[in-house]
């Protein structure tokens, strides 16, 4: 940790930017590891224990799923998930790993995911002297001239090779005991040794035809590892001057890019002899590293070295060959020199892009800073042909951090939306150093995940639905939509008639909830009518439809609804008050066909009454609105011309003409009331008008007084007493003054009875009544005084009313100038003027 710590704060120099990038380092890489295992070690060997290095529970470990990623080729060694242990599984060969490479490095990465983080642990693998040397062949034949080889005389061997490294290759030669040669080794400034065969003494073939010798090599392990080589010398005779080259060295440098059959080098050597001991051959005689040697060729006779395969900077730098010449004397003699290829590097290599860890899909909501993907990214060749530079295209919301050369993370550079983009397609563009540069690339497909980020949204923030009244349960009245731009769960939406939303105020007072009107379907949004709607009990409904997703946590929407219900003609007028039959009277009898029937009326009007005269007053009302509550009146029945007649929209019953005796005692009056709905409809009203004299009608209203009870809804003067609670107050005030006013009748009605008319009872002219009414003011003679009776129904008891003339109550502020609603079935008004009043005969 200290080391990275160290190159992290030499990276920070660039910088703010440096800075910026050291901190995503950081974030990511914990701490960089370096093992060491000897080769060759068995199996279940325990290298290190990660955990405890790093810092990281076992349990942790396993939660956070570990993954090992080797960077090139894998080695016989694992990761236990379990305890973090690195423990050799197979065996490990460094020489098969890394060949002559020092020091031999394996380099893995540990990753352990939520968070994610990286461990950089490098293995390196120690040598043991396991390969002992090992020389080209094991028999090597020399054929050397007696005499005319002179003692010093070199004659190269090709030495041995160890594939160990360090001290384990270091060797030494020894040569068993000879008194003609000596071994002589040859370092170069490479620290390379070359081996000759030094003839010490002058050969006698006579004595000694052939010498067999044996060189041992040996390396420097502790304990050393040996091999040998075989050297039989044939001793020859003639021939005693060997070629010679101008130079014991040649150094040349080629372009790993040469193609084949470049010209290396051109070699010269001479002979002093004559005739064939002066003609020579080149011939390549060894090379290293070994397997190189058929990279080369060179002509016999012009010494031309040519390439015949290609050169590889990044597998083999420097290439050693040794030339011989040898002449074609007997013995043949042969001279030596070395060629040195150093290979230049180009850069030949595109870079490659690996992607060690892709977390996707990533959520919309991801902060920015999320890592996305871990790269890495290597070049082959060398130096600024190397060096790597890393884009990202498009950039869009990610960008690229190095952690470290070569590797970088795939980081969140802004916020995402998942409804506007909802997967990307990135590529990760890498270009090295080189002239001219060379390019790869990684694509990269980045899903993004949907997060419950919209509520749904109706098309309409307030829906009005018009529907006529008595529709069918079930029918539906609309249909709402609500959009959520989420997928799936996020993006299913549910409706339903909000709860504890508006009511509606129904006739009769009271609220009753939305719901119990109409419902919605939770998933289409079709609205539908529960029951029958009303336009007499509820005009407006308003409420709140609710969308809710099915997100976690949900979100919802509100619309609202306001339903208008349109009114139909289904009320037909009703007239006030509802009572029973006149008994003896058939309902039925002189109705309108296709009309409703009400109950009989009787009525008292009195003879010689002047036209014009109101006699009674039909009031009716109607459930519906508007034109369908627009009532008018007709006559039906007597046809033609009658003494009564009625008015179209007052309803009101006056006399035509002048009342005579003539008319009968009694006439029977049928009358239709009408709404202006389509299709009209009507009730029927009948009311019998007896005629009387005055004075009867005061007795008839004097005998019947011990059993009255007052009716409800019939107007006295222009008073109107009801079943309404706005005229309470008047009518009790209403009874006290007829109570009042019924002794002072009762006296003056004794009066009357005893004493000549007088006064205003019998006075010079005729007495004249003037009321107020609802319609106007109207007035009749006094010369005959007749008794209104309404009779409906069968008479159980009669009522004898005496109305005083007192202002009516004060109007609602609904009320209408033009049509009054009328709390009464008849307005009539009767009696002598003196009363001040109005007399009612009254049978229920």
């Amino acid at each position: 940790p200290a080391a990275v710590g160290a190159a992290a704060m030499a990276a920070c120099r660039g910088g703010v930017l440096r800075v910026l990038v050291l901190q995503a380092c950081w974030a990511l890489v914990v701490a960089q590891v370096r093992y060491s295992v000897a080769e060759e070690a068995k199996a279940g060997t325990v290298v290190g224990r990660l955990w405890q290095e790093l810092g990281v529970e076992a349990v942790d470990a396993e939660a956070r799923r570990v993954r090992v990623v080797w960077q090139g080729r894998r080695s016989g060694v694992e990761v236990s998930g379990a305890s973090g242990a690195l423990v050799v599984s197979s065996r490990v060969d460094r020489e098969e790993l890394c060949g002559k490479g020092a020091p031999c490095v394996l380099r893995l990465e540990v990753l352990l995911e939520r968070p994610l983080r990286v461990f950089h642990v490098e293995l390196e693998v120690t040598d043991i002297n396991d390969n002992a040397p090992v020389f080209p062949t094991a028999r090597k034949n020399l054929s050397i001239a007696e005499l005319t080889t002179v003692p010093g005389s070199r004659f190269p061997l090709e030495g041995a090779s160890d594939a160990d490294i360090g001290a384990n290759a270091q060797l030494s030669y020894t040569l068993s005991p000879s008194e003609h040669f000596t071994l002589d080794i040859k370092t170069s400034e490479e620290n390379r040794k070359s081996l000759f065969l030094v003839l010490a003494k002058p050969l006698d073939r006579e004595t000694l035809p052939v010498h067999r010798l044996v060189v041992t090599a040996s390396d420097g392990g502790r304990t050393s590892l040996t091999g040998t080589m075989e050297l039989v010398i044939s001793v020859l005779d003639a021939n005693d001057n060997a070629p010679q080259f101008n130079q014991s060295v040649y150094k040349v440098q080629l372009p790993e890019s040469a193609a084949e059959g470049t010209l290396v080098v051109r070699v010269n050597a001479t002979d002093p002899d004559e005739g064939l001991n002066k003609e020579f051959s080149y011939f390549i005689m060894s090379s290293f590293p070994a397997g190189s040697r058929d990279l080369f060729t060179i002509d016999p006779k012009t010494g031309e070295m040519r390439l015949t395969g290609a050169l590889d900077f990044e597998d083999v730098r420097l290439h050693e060959l040794q030339i011989e010449a040898r002449d074609k004397g007997w013995p043949p003699l042969s001279g030596h020199c070395s060629v040195e290829l150093e290979v230049v590097d180009v850069n030949d290599n595109a870079p490659e892009v690996w992607v060690t860890s892709l977390s996707v899909p990533v959520p919309e909501d991801a902060s920015v800073g999320t890592v996305v993907a871990l790269l890495s990214v290597s070049d082959r060749d060398s130096g600024g042909n190397g060096r790597v530079r890393c884009t990202v295209w498009p950039s869009g919301p990610f960008s690229l951090v190095s952690a470290f050369t070569g590797s970088y993370s795939l980081v969140l550079r802004e916020a995402l939306d998942r409804e506007h983009v909802s997967e990307y397609e990135v590529e990760v563009r890498a270009e090295d150093g080189g002239v001219p540069p060379l390019r790869a690339s990684r694509g990269l497909r980045v899903p993004v995940s949907d997060v419950n980020d919209n509520a749904p949204s109706f098309t309409q923030a307030v829906y009005t639905v018009l529907v006529r009244e008595n529709n069918a349960a079930g029918a539906e009245l609309a249909q709402l939509w609500a959009r959520d731009p989420d997928e799936a769960s996020n993006g299913r939406v549910s409706y339903s008639v909000a709860e504890g939303g508006v009511g509606s105020a129904v006739s009769g007072g009271g609220w009753r909830p939305a719901s119990s009107y109409v419902s919605v379907d939770a998933e289409s949004g079709r609205l539908w009518a529960l029951q029958p709607l009303d336009y007499e009990e509820l005009q407006v409904l308003q409420f709140e439809v609710r969308a809710v997703d099915a997100g976690e946590p949900p979100l919802c929407g509100n619309a609202t609804v306001q339903l208008f219900v349109v009114d139909e003609n289904d009320n037909a007028p009703a007239l006030l008050p509802a009572a029973g039959n006149n008994p003896g009277q058939d309902p039925g009898a002189g109705a309108v066909p296709g009309t409703s029937v009400s109950e009989v009326s009787w009525a008292w009007a009195a003879w010689g009454s002047p036209a014009g005269q109101v006699v009674a007053k039909i009031r009716a009302v109607d459930a519906d609105s508007g034109y369908n509550a627009w009532l008018r009146y007709e006559l039906w029945e007597p046809r033609g011309q009658g003494p009564f007649r009625v008015g179209l929209y007052s309803g009101e019953v006056s006399t035509a003409r002048a009342l005579e005796e003539g008319d009968g005692p009694r006439q029977r009056l049928v009358i239709v009331v009408r709404d202006h709905g389509e299709p009209s409809r009507s009730t029927t009203a009948t009311l019998s008008v007896s005629l009387v004299e005055g004075s009867e009608a005061a007795l008839t209203a004097a005998g019947s007084a011990s059993g009255l009870r007052p009716v409800a809804g019939v107007e006295r003067g222009t008073a109107v007493v009801g079943a309404s609670s706005s005229t309470n107050v008047w009518l009790v005030v209403a009874i006290c003054t007829v109570s009042s006013v019924f002794l002072l009748a009762v006296v003056l009605y004794g009066a009357s009875r005893w004493a000549p008319r007088s006064g205003v009872l019998s006075g010079a002219g005729p007495a004249t009544l003037v009321c107020a009414s609802e319609v106007g003011s109207w007035s009749y003679s006094q010369r005959q005084s007749r008794s209104l009776c309404v009779a409906e129904g069968a008479g159980k008891s009669d009522l004898m009313v005496f109305s005083p003339i007192v202002p009516p109550p004060p109007a609602g502020p609904g009320a209408k100038e033009t049509q009054p609603e009328p709390p009464s079935l008849l307005d009539t008004v009767s009696g002598p003027p003196f009363l001040a009043s109005r007399s009612f005969r009254l049978s229920f």
